[in-house]
């Protein structure tokens, strides 16, 4: 893989995708990180790669994503959506591109990961807020993707099933199939903070983030993540246009997006934090991962209690109760070899409430 000098400019310089309306992209963007073979990464995350951008905290960057599909299917990738009834006009050319020039290491995910950012301040021991401002679509369709021996039921299948979906972007809609509409909900399903040394494959979640896939990281969210080299260095890729609750098929609607992220660094808060947590304006989240679903639950408890006694002031003992009563577990993903269960805090059940950032109120 080649690594070149930053691919960075600023929003301003660029013209954005045709599917994209700049007029609707907030006017404050500090960086704009453009997909190119130089600025991604392909199913791993690598150490002492050099930061595509550097930022400050409080700063706002817009990323663009790739989606892996069509470059992990064992064709040319305009020979895969042509197979689905796309034109290579509808392509983002920098697929063909990072298909041909970017090397996939054996063993490695399946994730085109744009980055590293380096968030100047961040150091071990911090927490870093990754607030998603706004997201929007690169193209008007996006392929959810199942195979022999994949998802819950692998047994579903016994060939690979790549079905390309239309979008219809001024309804907000995925046209899945006559008489059957999904509202879009688009988020990026992997964004992760560099462990402390390479992650070999993007395909399971860790302390670190990575591939969660959890559904809630939409606009007017923010994800927490425990900083563990300088300058963080966060990555972001595998955009889903919309996705139940357990991607239980082994896929979204996986798709190109330009999300616009803002890094706020929390000095000191990272040091105790077993796995990241997220926020959005009607409750908080703590999550739990391990191979064995039970287990995972099991640290998606643990953490609740864990939030409610050092946020809430509560005793183990109320807090497990409150867990029990109160909180909702949902699986995030049960298909990426550790699984995700995350405990959903309403926001409401507090007479005391937290401030959270202005875009979501």
């Amino acid at each position: 893989m080649r690594f070149c000098k930053y691919s960075v400019l600023l929003a301003s310089l660029f013209a954005l995708s045709s599917f994209v309306d700049a007029q609707t992209i907030p006017k404050k963007i500090d960086v704009y990180v453009k997909t190119t073979p130089e600025t991604v990464t392909w199913g791993h995350l690598p150490a002492g790669r050099a930061p595509v951008a550097k930022i400050k905290s409080g700063q706002t960057v817009s990323m663009e994503t790739l989606t892996h599909q069509g470059l992990i299917n064992g064709i040319d990738p305009v020979q895969f959506y042509a197979n689905g009834g796309v034109k290579q006009s509808e392509m983002l050319p920098e697929m063909v591109e990072i298909f041909n020039q970017v090397n996939r290491p054996k063993d490695s995910g399946a994730h085109v990961m744009t980055g590293p950012i380096y968030i100047d301040g961040a150091e071990p021991g911090d927490m870093l807020e990754v607030r998603v401002i706004d997201i929007k679509f690169r193209v008007p369709y996006g392929v959810n993707n199942s195979n022999k021996g994949v998802g819950v039921v692998p047994e579903v299948h016994d060939k690979p099933y790549p079905k390309i979906i239309r979008f219809d972007l001024k309804r907000n809609v995925a046209l899945f199939a006559p008489g059957a509409e999904i509202p879009l909900v688009p988020f990026i399903g992997t964004m992760a903070l560099l462990p402390p040394d390479s992650l070999t494959s993007t395909r399971p979640p860790g302390n670190y983030g990575g591939n969660m896939d959890m559904n809630r990281l939409t606009i007017g969210s923010s994800l927490y993540l425990p900083v563990k080299n300088q300058g963080g260095l966060f990555y972001a890729g595998d955009a889903h246009a919309v996705q139940g609750d357990g991607e239980v098929n082994g896929t979204a609607i996986e798709t190109s997006l330009i999300p616009v992220f803002q890094f706020i660094v929390h000095k000191g808060k990272g040091a105790s934090m077993k796995w990241p947590q997220a926020e959005d304006k009607k409750n908080f989240y703590v999550m739990g991962m391990d191979r064995d679903l039970n287990i995972a639950m099991k640290e998606a408890v643990q953490e609740t209690i864990e939030f409610l006694k050092k946020e809430k002031g509560m005793t183990a003992q109320d807090a497990y109760a409150f867990s029990s009563i109160a909180v909702n577990y949902v699986v995030g993903e049960a298909v990426d070899d550790v699984l995700m269960i995350y405990g959903e805090i309403p926001k409401k059940m507090f007479t005391a409430k937290t401030p959270f950032w202005a875009h979501s109120k």
